[in-house]
């Protein structure tokens, strides 16, 4: 098994130059042209949810992950038409308690205050055969919070997605990428099937699915290395 899951964040365009964080947010040009290419080689573009059986080695095809982090608007607005028009799917990791609100966690270094998606647009997404994730409740830094809260951000986030969605939220996202060996295990606890990270590489036989890397498609990612990030362990050499 060697899967590459996709971790985006904002599909828009990109603010001004210098602005923190610019390199999260890739066109909506950029994405087509990539969702494209990756039909052209081949690939299937999956959901975790639907990827679910080729992570545990029950099926075999040319699939690759696609993940949104944060859940914002403009993923539903200039993603999912271009998603849905080559048959792909995709997991976008919701934020619980902020739905319909605005990234106000990145507000303190700068970056553009953004809208989230709204309830009606989960509602959008999810009748168009995409999944969500959890991202936490509040988008808390895991390794800031005591156990209890911690806890309460992974497993309550869950809960409130799954009530408030009327879907079953099976894959998390740890925020920030932070989390220890306590965070890993209260996923698990926490009814999880899967979490990802922002460790770079593909996913291998054997990976423990409550760690798996993602390779981060950034702003200035071109065609050609996208494609090397797809079909070769180029990610995995970076985090060494």
């Amino acid at each position: 098994m060697n899967i590459p899951i996709l971790m985006y964040h904002q599909i828009d365009l990109p603010p001004a130059r210098g602005t923190p964080l610019r390199g999260l947010v890739v066109s909506p040009g950029s994405f087509a042209r990539q969702m494209s290419f990756l039909k052209y080689l081949g690939y299937q573009g999956m959901s975790m949810r639907d990827l679910e059986p080729y992570l545990k080695g029950a099926r075999q095809r040319r699939v690759v992950g696609i993940t949104f982090d944060d859940g914002y608007q403009n993923n539903v607005r200039n993603a999912l038409p271009i998603l849905k028009k080559h048959g792909f799917t995709a997991t976008c990791y919701a934020v619980s308690n902020m739905i319909g609100g605005v990234n106000s966690w990145d507000r303190d270094i700068g970056v553009e205050q953004k809208p989230l998606m709204t309830t009606q647009d989960w509602r959008t997404w999810l009748q168009a055969g995409m999944d969500v994730g959890s991202h936490t409740r509040t988008h808390a830094d895991l390794t800031q919070l005591k156990s209890p809260d911690a806890f309460d951000q992974i497993a309550e986030s869950k809960q409130e997605l799954e009530n408030s969605l009327g879907c079953e939220v099976r894959h998390f996202c740890y925020p920030y990428g932070r989390f220890d060996s306590t965070h890993r295990q209260m996923a698990q606890q926490a009814g999880y099937i899967t979490a990802t990270t922002t460790q770079r590489g593909r996913v291998q036989s054997g990976d423990d699915p409550y760690t798996l890397p993602r390779i981060l498609v950034a702003r200035a990612a071109h065609l050609g290395l996208f494609a090397v990030k797809i079909m070769t362990g180029y990610d995995s050499r970076r985090d060494k």
